[in-house]
């Protein structure tokens, strides 16, 4: 069974498409206006090996903050779609992921409840780009909103913005594929003692 998310999300501000294969090979087309933006979406796709569609019309001459949050909304919650019933999954899935000076550490437990713990370094640079680092925590909690996943994103140390933020699109990446990948002794079991996930 496929499975693949499709979401249409339009208000007054924004109009996203996000479709999402979990079973993809890695292929991306993502466009939403800001460019830092659409670099950690495709590091995303790619590295979760998700075939991911994102395009966003957004209010960029205001500021690119509602363009930010409404893809992440979508994006989450095309992810959840796509999971379906999770039966014959990983559910839990951890990355620690390098870039240069820059570690983070990422796990995610596809529970069913919205959680977020998020930290990195102080004093981190104010943009790359148009993009607003205060941002990434807003991406993370609106994603976990949507996708009703806990999430823990770690950054220990790192002095580059770009390099700090970078490092945890890939981890998430990284540590979502392997909690959505079908366990091979697992299949038709549900992850989970109560018996909903």
């Amino acid at each position: 069974m496929s499975r693949i998310g499709r979401v249409e999300r339009t208000t007054k501000e924004t109009s996203v498409l996000v479709e999402i294969d979990l079973d993809g090979t890695g292929r991306t087309d993502i466009s939403t206006g800001v460019g830092f933006y659409d670099h950690m979406l495709d590091q995303l796709g790619r590295h979760g090996l998700f075939d991911l569609t994102v395009k966003t019309d957004g209010d960029l001459h205001i500021d690119t903050h509602h363009t930010i949050e409404d893809t992440a909304l979508a994006l989450g919650a095309a992810f959840k779609q796509a999971l379906g019933d999770k039966v014959g999954i990983y559910r839990f899935g951890n990355c620690t992921v390098p870039l240069d000076e820059s570690l983070a550490q990422v796990t995610v437990d596809l529970s069913g409840r919205p959680y977020l713990v998020h930290t990195e370094p102080e004093g981190i640079a104010p943009m790359i780009g148009s993009y607003d680092t205060t941002m990434t925590r807003h991406i993370l909690e609106s994603f976990v909103a949507q996708a009703q996943v806990a999430l823990h994103v770690h950054v220990p140390y790192g002095r580059n913005a770009h390099h700090i933020v970078e490092c945890q699109f890939k981890a998430l990446a990284r540590a979502l594929r392997y909690a959505a990948e079908r366990d091979p002794r697992a299949a038709g079991i549900l992850p989970s003692t109560k018996g909903a996930l």
